[in-house]
């Protein structure tokens, strides 16, 4: 029998906090609640609305993450999950806590829980659209609703493993949920990636030649890098294809004003794919 929506994050309230006192928190009917009494709707897709105050705006509409999921369906970035999963599964136990943060919809963490067996996962999103994939993507993971910016909503120490894959980050907060002995498993695009497609759609954002230098000082008074892989390959996208991959990132804000149509024009093609992931273990 399938799990129920309000069931599925029971295994993981020893990691979650409340995000207005910190006191953890228990289930209670459709929400999880705190002993102050600080309450948090659970959704009936399954995962719970921990945001509160002025919401963090959150770029994947539900246009971004229907690209996003019929893109990663295609298998086009699977180079990409193995190299995540290489170095995740590499540095924890089997039995381990992996948080995802920034997840999406949990193509990268049902990754990692597929070669954990005995893994759960949690991911952390703000776009409501997006988790309801990610609560489907794998029976071990749950997820709830997110700032990054945020101080997060998990106990310290929470985590054996830490996964940011084309995410904002916050390193301190990483510092302080992820276990000593953990990882911090990062994914960021080079200068290299799909260099062709944004040669043929000016509206595409570009990746900002000092993007390493600033994740450097970020992330070094908190970690140390302790393995890396750069991933880089040429796949022929289809016209389709070259427009979800376009649709599923922030650039599709920038589409709206241009004309869609001209990725059908200037696409199929090559498009080189440039990504480095890098274990950090804590300082």
């Amino acid at each position: 029998m399938p799990v129920s929506p309000f069931l599925a994050l029971e295994p993981f309230l020893d990691l979650l906090r409340c995000p207005t006192c910190g006191a953890r928190l228990h289930s209670h009917r459709a929400s999880l609640r705190c002993p102050v009494g600080h309450t948090y709707d659970i959704a009936r897709h399954g995962y719970a609305s921990l945001l509160t105050g002025t919401r963090a705006v959150s770029g994947d509409d539900a246009a971004m993450v229907r690209a996003r999921d019929r893109f990663l369906s295609t298998g086009r970035y699977r180079l990409i999950r193995q190299a995540v999963v290489r170095l995740a599964a590499d540095a924890a136990p089997d039995r381990c806590t992996v948080v995802d943060v920034g997840c999406g919809t949990g193509y990268y963490l049902a990754g990692v829980l597929d070669r954990m067996p005995g893994a759960r996962g949690l991911g952390l999103d703000t776009s409501v659209r997006a988790l309801r994939s990610a609560t489907r993507a794998h029976d071990r993971a749950a997820a709830v609703t997110w700032d990054v910016f945020r101080p997060f909503p998990l106990a310290e120490g929470a985590a054996d493993v830490l996964l940011n894959v084309f995410a904002p980050r916050n390193p301190s907060q990483f510092h302080r949920v992820l276990r000593p002995t953990g990882r911090l498993v990062v994914a960021r695009p080079t200068g290299r990636h799909l260099a062709e497609l944004r040669g043929q759609v000016p509206t595409m954002l570009t990746v900002d030649p000092a993007k390493e230098r600033r994740l450097h000082q970020a992330l070094d008074p908190y970690f140390e890098a302790a393995g890396s892989r750069r991933v880089e390959y040429t796949t022929c996208l289809t016209g389709p294809e070259a427009l979800d991959l376009i649709a599923m990132t922030p650039s599709a804000h920038h589409l709206n004003r241009a004309d869609p149509a001209d990725g059908c024009r200037l696409l199929p093609g090559p498009v080189t794919v440039s990504v480095l992931v890098t274990a950090y273990r804590p300082r």
